[in-house]
């Protein structure tokens, strides 16, 4: 759950300087800037009801909601209540990237992992752990014939994710 607030212009700056813990950012062209954090729970698990977290695939085509899974565990927000706590998903901040091949990546939950799903039936098909927080969107290239994903591994600071600055860099199987 996000708590997101309108600011006028004149006052974004100021706010900036003042809630320096809080994400506070200019929206060029409006009359307003907003404000957004995390609200979490003293046990770092999100206030609302789960699940906290949704991947979704949409036909292009129509607007028909093909699939929904959860994303993100609870697992570096509050350890071990992953356990208790399966497929809840958790708070997401970057899109997913698709590839040709049908494998989506996504590395925007509050845990520490970069996930690769099947694009036809959102199943989780493999998950990379990242030595910081994967709040980014992934990139993908080629080359020398092979497909790579990487993502940005540094954390995000307004939602308290652990702090780095790796670049990772995973290679997928030769097919």
């Amino acid at each position: 759950m996000h708590l997101v607030k309108l600011i006028p212009a004149a006052k974004v700056r100021a706010t900036q300087q003042a809630e320096m813990s809080v994400e506070v950012s200019p929206q060029a062209g409006a009359p307003f800037g907003m404000s957004r954090q995390v609200v979490l729970s003293g046990l770092g698990l999100p206030c609302n009801p789960p699940p906290w977290g949704l991947l979704h695939a949409i036909d292009m085509r129509d607007g028909r909601q093909l699939w929904t899974v959860p994303v993100g565990t609870p697992q570096d927000k509050a350890p071990g209540s992953q356990l208790l706590l399966r497929h809840t998903g958790m708070p997401n901040f970057g899109g997913p990237i698709a590839t040709g091949s049908g494998l989506v990546f996504l590395g925007a939950t509050l845990d520490n992992y970069l996930r690769a799903f099947d694009g036809r039936s959102g199943r989780e098909l493999w998950r990379g752990r990242l030595p910081a927080g994967g709040q980014a969107t992934p990139m993908t290239y080629v080359w020398k014939g092979r497909q790579y994903v990487v993502i940005a591994s540094g954390g995000h600071a307004k939602s308290d994710t652990k702090r780095g600055d790796s670049v990772v860099a995973f290679a997928l199987p030769l097919t």
